[in-house]
């Protein structure tokens, strides 16, 4: 019973975290576009979704190219000056120059000298949320929808596919980086010292956005880039009812699974402003932007994520996005449709 406990607290967990994550970038929309943060000219382009896709798959090969050619140091270095990089975006539309600027040094410093978990945890909803809101000021509704879609698919392909994320899972493991959340199990996990895996499951490899669960027995799990994970095959094997789960020190999410479903959050709270004949009344809730349409997201990535959860805790890993966004696309369509949006406007057409 106590097992069951401490995992169904570190789903809690999880979700708390995911939650911040999208609080973050709602709270961030008015910030960054008050400051003139938008990347794109055009942000009803759909277009825009393609080029996103096509720079993850081409930063996708270059790790493993630099995996394989041991420049792992390479890898790691690009993702904490990244790190760094979106906090300045936080922090810069928060606080005056100097201090933007020493904070987001902090930032990589930590990640660089102690990266416990929470230090990874703690920086990865910052730059979740700063990414988030940062795409979902820049990308339209129907490039948003047309993004989650695309990668959704490519989720998918890549975990009961081609299965080609191992080799990366390996080395983005051990270098200890935000682009996972990491969820204990036990107040005396150490992310610090868990160690690499002798063996891992190849069947249960995982692409960009999925859950993975490491073993306290010592078999650990690996990760790879854009939140993708992989489930380490541990001293016992799984059963139907997810006894392998309950023993295993932390679990692992991959940061992209919390950020793709936010980007239409924060998109939504953007972009829609109006309805036929009226204006789409802003929620009120403190501190953020969020209209009725974003508020589905935001549940329906919730509702989505229970269900992957559940899934894993069944004894495999499974592709996160397809979940995910099709979650928050199904919450915010309904919520949109509910607030009185004609179907062609709610999809950005």
């Amino acid at each position: 019973m106590e097992d069951r406990t401490r995992v169904y607290a570190a789903v809690a967990f999880t979700m708390a975290l995911f939650l911040g994550v999208q609080v973050g970038g709602l709270m961030l929309v008015e910030p960054l576009e008050a400051a003139d943060k938008a990347f794109t000219q055009n942000p009803d382009d759909p277009t825009n979704s393609f080029v996103y896709v096509g720079a993850i798959i081409a930063m996708t090969a270059l790790m493993l190219a630099a995996f394989k050619f041991d420049l792992d140091w390479l890898v790691r270095g690009f993702v904490v000056l990244a790190s760094a990089g979106l906090a300045w975006q936080v922090f810069d539309v928060l606080v005056p120059f100097p201090f933007s600027f020493g904070l987001a040094a902090l930032v990589g410093v930590a990640l660089v000298a102690y990266p416990e978990w929470y230090v990874i945890d703690a920086a990865g909803v910052l730059m979740g949320g700063a990414a988030a809101g940062l795409f979902g000021i820049s990308f339209g509704l129907l490039p948003t929808l047309v993004l989650l879609v695309v990668l959704a698919v490519y989720d998918a392909i890549s975990v009961y596919g081609t299965e080609h994320m191992l080799d990366l899972a390996d080395g983005v493991m051990d270098m200890k980086v935000p682009v996972i959340l990491v969820v204990p199990t036990t107040l005396s996990f150490s992310f610090l010292d868990m160690q690499s895996p002798d063996t891992v499951d190849t069947s249960d490899d995982d692409d960009g956005e999925s859950e993975v669960a490491a073993d306290g027995a010592g078999a650990a799990p690996d990760e790879a880039a854009e939140g993708a994970a992989v489930e380490a095959e541990t001293a016992e094997p799984a059963n139907d009812d997810g006894e392998e789960a309950l023993n295993r020190d932390a679990f692992f999410v991959g940061l992209g699974d919390a950020v793709m479903p936010t980007i239409l959050v924060a998109s939504a709270a953007h972009f829609h402003t109006a309805v036929p004949n009226g204006t789409l009344p802003d929620l009120g809730l403190p501190l953020i932007t969020a209209n009725l349409p974003a508020l589905g997201a935001v549940v329906g990535t919730q509702l989505g994520l229970l269900v992957l959860l559940w899934m894993v805790l069944k004894g495999r890993a499974h592709a996160g996005l397809p979940l995910l966004n099709g979650g928050a696309i199904g919450g915010y369509l309904v919520c949109a449709l509910i607030a009185g949006l004609p179907l062609t406007t709610a999809l950005g057409l």
